[in-house]
């Protein structure tokens, strides 16, 4: 069988497939890239951060106009339905697949679609979906295979009342209620998502917080606001068996509850794309979750092939694989690369209210015994909030009460994964450029929601002046 030369083949192109590629090829690489589906984009585009977040959007637009007595009052209420509000995602989703196509093509990067699979440590068999196999070498490897939702063996996938985080996505009709397994980010995304649309949501959380990696005070409300939705969350409850029927699906717990619903969403988890691909021949040997482990520069057991994005795990965010993909195309390139840059990362959970976060928790500030103090802005106290009939939400400033550098930034509420980035910025700048003094002194456009900032800063400078 002939094989194809290339300097560096990348398995995958979702965003951390994608930063590699074109970082190589704008540096003169010759790079091919293998995708398994039939369009380039990956599980971010298809599956995960796109639709559901689409979704998101116009649920939410919906609820505002329904929550707004101006608009109530001349129109009444509107009400969607699941399958028209997935048409509109599918648009964005086909204008994101034509726009990451012309990547390739502007940057005359081939796209092979098939199931990649390593022969031995420079070669690769990709075989088609009609079953027809090509071959090709390189001197290097991307993996930026991705993850899927994980599946335990005893959950019945294959019945028309159970889904995945994936399956719902095919969800022909709009149930009048919904059992939610698992209550992380994708689970916590959903229930808002459902019960925005007017379904009964029964959320299901195996530990005894919301989102435990958030600061507290955050999750708190998180939990709160869900509930005033009318989100039922049950914490500590670990399933036992799902028991599907015609016209419902059952979730048993260990505790005893029989917990029945029109369907059922299983959001417990996911697993890297690993299987079947040859890795533990060369000595690469996923996890029990399917999952890569890599160095500081993204390097597997084996230098020359690299893993970035959800196969190696956390933090399985799109944005930070978009910059491991960048960072490891780097060093491949160089032999060196500036990967503190990704450290970093602000996190976005487009639950509803939405979530937005970077730096420390107060938790892990007092667990460290960093003196540090706290400033809030409460969106229902800001003109541009108010204008909006936004009110729900706040701006979380942790500060070190020294020297007043930006620790934490917390947000909860409206554009709140837009309202980061400002603070992000300010946590970057070296030495005394990281001061809570920056926002106090800076003019804000007012009505805005990032004077939030200057009201923090002056609620958290006030406690200790």
């Amino acid at each position: 069988m002939k094989q194809q030369h290339f300097d560096t083949a990348v398995i995958g192109t979702g965003p951390g497939g994608e930063g590699a590629a074109l970082k190589l090829s704008k540096s003169g690489q010759r790079v091919v890239v293998v995708e398994s589906h039939d369009d380039v984009g990956g599980g971010c585009t298809h599956w995960g951060t796109i639709p559901s977040k689409a979704l998101r959007h116009n649920v939410r637009r919906m609820m505002e106009f329904n929550t707004n007595p101006l608009f109530r009052d001349a129109d009444g209420m509107k009400r969607l339905s699941y399958p028209r509000v997935l048409k509109f995602a599918e648009q964005v989703i086909n204008k994101q697949v034509a726009l990451r196509g012309s990547f390739y093509s502007r940057n005359d990067i081939p796209v092979i679609h098939g199931r990649a699979s390593f022969v031995n440590d420079h070669s690769l068999e990709i075989r088609a979906a009609d079953g027809k196999a090509s071959r090709i070498h390189a001197d290097r490897f991307v993996i930026a295979t991705g993850s899927r939702p994980y599946r335990p063996d005893d959950v019945p996938f294959n019945h028309p009342r159970v889904f995945d985080s994936d399956q719902i996505l095919s969800l022909d009709h709009t149930p009048r209620s919904i059992t939610i397994y698992g209550a992380g980010v994708i689970g916590s995304e959903y229930a808002s998502i459902f019960r925005g649309l007017g379904m009964k949501v029964d959320l299901i959380d195996s530990r005894e917080r919301l989102l435990t990696f958030l600061d507290n005070e955050i999750s708190d409300a998180l939990s709160y606001h869900l509930r005033e939705l009318g989100v039922l969350i049950r914490h500590g409850e670990t399933y036992a068996k799902v028991e599907p029927h015609d016209d419902h699906v059952v979730l048993h717990t260990e505790s005893g509850k029989r917990i029945r619903s029109d369907i059922l969403l299983w959001a417990n988890g996911r697993t890297g794309n690993t299987q079947e691909m040859g890795l533990e021949a060369l000595g690469i040997t996923p996890n029990s979750r399917g999952q890569l482990e890599v160095n500081d520069v993204y390097q597997t057991a084996q230098p020359h092939i690299y893993a970035v994005g959800d196969v190696i795990g956390y933090p399985s965010l799109a944005s930070a694989a978009y910059d491991q993909g960048r960072f490891a195309a780097t060093h491949l390139l160089n032999g060196s690369s500036d990967y503190r840059l990704a450290q970093d990362i602000p996190t976005g959970i487009y639950t509803i209210p939405e979530i937005s976060s970077v730096g420390k928790t107060e938790q892990e500030l007092t667990n460290a015994k960093v003196p540090y103090e706290v400033g809030h802005a409460f969106f229902k106290d800001l003109a541009r909030a108010q204008i909006a009939n936004q009110g729900v939400g706040m701006l979380k400033l942790l500060f070190h009460t020294e020297t007043l550098e930006i620790l934490g930034i917390h947000c909860f509420g409206d554009q709140a994964a837009e309202i980061v980035h400002i603070g992000q910025a300010i946590m970057a700048q070296p030495g005394d450029a990281n001061s809570l003094l920056y926002f106090i002194n800076t003019t804000f456009n007012y009505p805005t929601m990032a004077e939030a900032y200057r009201v923090a800063a002056l609620n958290g400078y006030n406690r200790i002046n």
